[in-house]
């Protein structure tokens, strides 16, 4: 897996994780600069009609972004869906402390969780799912 592709996966994962459960895993936050404060905007959804069809406009969504540097001079950037200022914080936050020596130990503290319990969640929606298929089945009549 190529770095920027490693990136991209933490970087969704943090912006899926739920806010409340990402502040209990982070602790005590090393110290920073903001190069752009959380700001709340809006972008524009597209979609494509069965995955390949031409692309369209499906709505807007609101999202909070941000981007800071710690005081060891590593560069964070995060861009989460709502409007939660802090959890966009804490997702550049994790970003800048993965770029570092600190990895490791965010990667175990932090991003092994929160992937753990997506991936719980997951399953548990598929198994719901499942649960309520319906299995069609012809029978054959006999020819006399």
């Amino acid at each position: 897996m190529t770095e920027h592709a490693e990136r991209q996966g933490w970087m969704g994962l943090l912006a899926r994780a739920p806010a409340a459960r990402l502040a209990a895993l982070m602790g005590d936050a090393p110290g920073f600069d903001w190069l752009r404060a959380p700001e709340v905007g809006g972008v524009m959804v597209r979609g494509r009609a069965g995955g390949t069809g031409a692309p369209f406009n499906l709505g807007e969504m609101t999202v909070t972004r941000c981007a800071l540097r710690l005081a060891t001079g590593e560069v964070g950037h995060a861009c989460v869906r709502g409007r939660d200022k802090t959890h966009a914080r804490q997702a550049a936050l994790v970003d800048a402390l993965m770029q570092g020596p600190r990895a490791a130990g965010v990667r175990a503290g932090v991003l092994d969780p929160l992937a753990a319990e997506e991936a719980a969640r997951r399953h548990a929606r598929a198994a719901k799912a499942a649960a309520t298929k319906v299995e069609f089945f012809t029978m054959v009549r006999g020819e006399a």
